[in-house]
């Protein structure tokens, strides 16, 4: 998994920061003897720079990630308080550069609370989150990696889930379909039938009537024949 660019562009921030006070500590060294160090001043108002264009882009890359629902709200706090204390370094150094402020080492006296003098490893941190005290920078970026590697995993479920409901949803639509078509030709079917049952009754009924109409016709045939037998017949 690629690492975190906001992690990754944090630790180089971090990096320079940490540069950028050793530089002052050694260009103010030389000053104490009486001596110049211009090639220092210059590197570390490069360096100041760079640190001001960094702690810029994380702010960028904060704000996309959390306009973009890349991490929790809870993540975006914490990295926002990683990024204020970035910010109040930047503004302690450039004091100390200017020669308006403390030493660099007293800065970083300054930013350890009593909880972090007595385990951080990183005394930069100022005002530290509990579940990231007494952790180096590698370690809160790994446990950083190890969440968003879960929250991949969660999402992946979560897609898997989906992709499986609208798996279903697309069977029981041709499941549906298929029953339509189904009901369709019973439908058709019982119409079929209906119309051959009326014609079948029609022709019933018209041989009925016309089985009828023979019988009185023999009938009446029978009676003429009797009627006329009888006229005909010689009397004693």
């Amino acid at each position: 998994m690629a690492p975190d660019p906001w992690f990754f562009t944090y630790d180089s921030t971090c990096q320079i920061a940490q540069e950028i006070a050793e530089k002052i500590q050694q260009r103010n060294q030389y000053e104490r003897k009486g001596e110049k160090a211009p090639k220092l001043t210059v590197t570390i108002r490069a360096l100041l720079q760079n640190l001001k264009e960094k702690i810029a882009l994380l702010k960028d890359l904060l704000l996309r990630a959390v306009a973009t629902h890349q991490i929790t709200q809870l993540e975006g706090d914490r990295r926002q308080n990683l990024l204020d204390d970035l910010v109040t370094r930047e503004r302690l150094l450039l004091a100390s550069f200017k020669n308006e402020g403390a030493e660099p080492d007293l800065i970083r006296s300054s930013l350890m609370s009593e909880e972090a003098k007595r385990g951080a490893p990183n005394p930069w941190l100022f005002e530290e989150p509990e579940e990231t005290r007494g952790l180096g920078f590698d370690e809160i970026r790994q446990q950083q990696q190890k969440i968003i590697q879960e929250q991949d995993a969660g999402l992946d479920a979560l897609s898997s889930i989906i992709s499986r409901q609208k798996q279903m949803g697309q069977e029981i639509g041709n499941e549906l379909d298929e029953q339509n078509e189904i009901i369709d030709d019973l439908a058709n079917l019982v119409e079929n039938t209906d119309e051959k049952l009326r014609t079948e009754t029609r022709r019933v009924n018209l041989v009925d009537r016309k089985s009828t109409s023979c019988g009185m016709i023999m009938v009446i045939l029978l009676l003429l024949v009797a009627i006329v037998g009888v006229a005909v017949w010689p009397t004693n």
